[in-house]
């Protein structure tokens, strides 16, 4: 039944989101279970004159380096993972879980020590994006793990993810062609305004966004895609949200985040299951208590939470704000090694207003650009 899902993912992925050149040196990163993916990508930048490189993860290992390691060997940042991040071209990350949860009964502050260690790598890679100099896509491919954590048959999960990405169309291309353009309105009348109040069941927020660029997210970077933008101005943030779905960062599941800000900062923060990994995260450096992203999602293809944030985030009808690192692209400041995207519902009477205008409302845009 889905037979050509992954060279048509491929083709899509090096033809239309990421381009590939000849010479490119291109990493393609994801486990076992995405070995059909995996080679369809090696072959169609092999086609298309590029360098592919695959390196794929076995199962397991992560779950030994936190039993078993020392605190030198957590605090370990491999030279080869930055020399990659330094001269790679392409990065393709596809998601493809052996074990959602594998990371659950590790202690917060173990995988806290891990984060720290990559801290360099993760600013670098950052630094990279933000000035254009690395190309690169996160892909989601369906696994029975991830089937599972979205409480889902593999059958219906692949079907998901196949019409998620818009493969059930009879041309895809043209469909993501036809997002951007839409998208590229929206943040055309963004253009030159100032101020943002977002209402709603279970949020009342404000935030400035003066001088800073909205971002339209339209399947370069992720597939499947569907969102815009921005990094709010830091210290602009106020009012509170309960978020109505769960989120989950670092191989934990985190339900019932309600978060209030006061001049930018997070001042508190509690959770219904998983609040001591949430702390854990907000104090794991100064930038990570500040929202580095607001965004609204904009694919109506995909209308149920599946506890995958590539998917969940751009659910038509939502938005999601991210804690800690902010997009230099969108002219973000904050720094941070946190970048945990949270998801809230709009469809139920939610409003965004900008600069006095009803921009937002019910799930829907009601300016057209």
């Amino acid at each position: 039944m889905f037979d050509n899902f992954a060279p048509r993912l491929a083709q899509i992925l090096t033809e239309f989101s990421v381009p590939i050149q000849e010479g490119d040196y291109v990493l393609i990163s994801s486990t076992l279970e995405a070995e059909p993916i995996v080679r369809a990508l090696y072959e169609a930048v092999l086609r298309r004159g590029g360098h592919p490189v695959a390196r794929v993860r076995l199962p397991g290992l992560q779950e030994l380096l936190y039993e078993l390691g020392n605190d030198k060997q957590l605090e370990f940042s491999d030279p080869l993972a930055m020399e990659a991040i330094e001269r790679a071209d392409v990065l393709f990350n596809i998601l493809a879980p052996y074990n959602t949860k594998a990371l659950s009964d590790v202690p917060p502050e173990r995988i806290a020590k891990r984060q720290k260690a990559q801290q360099a790598m993760i600013k670098r890679y950052f630094e990279r994006i933000g000035d254009g100099s690395l190309r690169w896509n996160i892909c989601g491919w369906p696994t029975q793990a991830a089937a599972q954590q979205a409480e889902m048959g593999l059958l219906a999960y692949t079907e998901f993810v196949y019409k998620a990405c818009a493969l059930d169309k009879d041309d895809p291309v043209a469909h993501w062609r036809a997002v951007k353009e839409k998208q590229a309105r929206m943040v055309a009348w963004l253009k030159g305004k100032k101020h943002a109040e977002v209402r709603g069941p279970g949020i009342e927020l404000s935030f400035d966004f003066e001088g800073r660029a909205w971002i339209s997210a339209w399947g370069d970077n992720n597939f499947p895609d569907g969102e815009i933008f921005t990094s709010p101005i830091k210290t602009s943030v106020n009012g509170h949200v309960e978020f109505s779905f769960p989120t989950v960062y670092g191989g934990r599941e985190v339900r019932g985040v309600k978060l209030t800000f006061k001049d930018g900062k997070v001042v508190e923060a509690s959770a219904e299951k998983n609040e001591a990994y949430l702390l854990s995260q907000l104090d794991m450096d100064e930038g990570a208590r500040f929202l580095g992203e607001f965004a609204i999602g904009t694919n109506y293809g995909i209308q149920r939470f599946t506890g995958e944030t590539l998917f969940d985030e751009k659910i038509g009808g939502t938005i999601h704000m991210a804690l800690g690192q902010s997009f230099e692209e969108a002219g973000g400041t904050n720094k941070s090694q946190v970048h945990w995207d949270m998801v809230h519902d709009m469809k139920q009477g939610g409003s965004i207003t900008i600069d006095g205008t009803l921009f937002y409302e019910n799930g829907q845009f009601v300016i057209e650009g």
